[in-house]
């Protein structure tokens, strides 16, 4: 058997099974200018390499940690296929993973993405891209790389999934934890942006969403159903930040509003013996909730236990802090509230209506 010398890579044999190579190189072309977007000093790699190199800045750490996350964008891509929109779904993908890994106070450093579909689009590649380069530049860290596999046969071909991993760095002796928060600490919550990335499949439900008109205006939510469900998870590793850096040994305990919502994700954050007793009527209404609460007769609990509720992250803070904390936030351009207190009793957390 004889091979003749190749000037570039092409196998007529798996474009017929489904898996066009050339298709990949363009999407990687497409792709390259947005991941240069996000280079830091750090870096040393572009992307086409087998890894990504950083190098990253110690100044003035002890004893550094890395801190890692990672996670996915969830049946939320399903509205995604549905409008044919794919530029904001990667900031998704980023804030899920960047906004867990600045909970114990670390500072993004880089990113990786892994897109897996059915048939490669290098268009539609280079669009959902774009939106984990903007992800990744509100973070303040570099997408190093990733892997984009074109699997025909395991996905449809207009759809694909979306998966990402993020590394952080925090000096060991500023992590973080919670250990420290005590009996009437106040809880500080930071606005979401709607639905972020959770509780899609009851929200697809609720909706129908199938065979729902996206281009519907609805007056409530001052969009269309369509353009509301895809608002992008919002990322709030640049707030945490700067308020670590300048007040770190004010806060006690932080928590990222995701799966599981309100009920869920706060006691992560709680030391054992203590809960967290949270005050709804403190945390403005978002339109969203409102709807799918009176459209799907959820109870309100579930909603609770789903949804973000219109709170994002959370941060615990003393008593006599909170004036100082909420002040540094809104010069951060957050728009926080203080929802509630951490009191002594069994871990979890209890609502007063």
């Amino acid at each position: 058997m004889e091979i003749k010398s190749i000037d570039r890579s092409f196998s007529d044999s798996y474009k017929k099974a489904g898996v066009d190579v050339t298709s990949g190189y363009e999407a990687v072309t497409l792709m390259k200018e947005h991941v240069e977007r996000t280079m830091t000093p750090e870096v040393l790699t572009s992307i086409g390499g087998f890894g990504g190199l950083v190098v990253p800045d110690l100044t003035g750490m002890k004893e550094p940690v890395l801190v890692s996350g990672t996670d996915g964008v969830g049946t939320k891509l399903k509205v995604a296929f549905l409008m044919d929109k794919h530029d904001s779904v990667g900031i998704d993908c980023v804030a899920m993973c960047v906004n867990d890994i600045v909970v114990s106070g670390a500072r993004p450093m880089f990113f990786l993405d892994y897109i897996a579909m059915g048939k490669n689009i290098p268009e539609k590649v280079a669009q959902i891209v774009s939106g984990v380069a903007d992800g990744c530049l509100k973070s303040g860290c570099a997408l190093i790389g990733g892997e984009t596999a074109e699997m025909p046969g395991f996905y449809p071909q207009n759809e694909y999934d979306l998966a990402g991993f993020a590394v952080g760095i925090v000096d060991k002796g500023k992590i973080i934890d919670g250990h420290e928060i005590e009996n009437g600490d106040r809880l500080i919550g930071l606005a979401s942006n709607g639905l972020h990335s959770n509780g899609f499949s009851l929200v697809r439900k609720v909706f129908d969403i199938e065979n729902a008109d996206l281009s519907e205006y609805i007056p409530e939510l001052a969009c269309t159903l369509g353009e509301e469900l895809l608002k992008p998870t919002r990322i709030y590793a640049k707030t945490v930040m700067c308020i670590t850096r300048t007040l770190g040994h004010k806060i006690k305990g932080m928590a990222h509003i995701t799966g599981g919502g309100i009920i869920e994700n706060v006691p992560r954050m709680l030391p054992d013996g203590m809960k967290a007793v949270i005050t709804p009527s403190s945390i403005p209404t978002s339109p969203i909730f409102s709807l799918i609460y009176d459209k799907g007769q959820i109870p309100l609990k579930d909603m609770y236990n789903t949804f973000n509720m219109g709170i994002g992250f959370v941060m615990a803070v003393a008593k006599d802090d909170v004036g100082t904390v909420l002040e540094s936030l809104v010069q951060a351009g957050e728009r926080p509230y203080v929802i509630g207190c951490c009191l002594k009793g069994e871990k979890g957390v209890e609502f007063k209506w």
